[in-house]
């Protein structure tokens, strides 16, 4: 962790801004690919996701 911390350190503000937002970017079209590869699911792994999320809610709402 430390070492991706100096990494970041050292690199100039709009390249890190930039390698955020990619790297953002990639998870979330990542996230939404996973669309296109079931067609169905099943109650208990639907509850799981919507649990999940809602708990990514409540967090980023917190320490926002």
């Amino acid at each position: 962790m430390e070492t991706i911390l100096r990494f970041f350190e050292s690199i100039d503000p709009v390249w890190g801004a930039l390698l955020a937002t990619t790297f953002t970017w990639l998870v979330t079209a990542a996230g939404a690919a996973v669309v296109f590869f079931f067609k169905t699911l099943s109650r208990t792994w639907l509850d799981g996701m919507l649990g999940f999320t809602g708990g990514v809610m409540i967090a980023a709402s917190f320490w926002s």
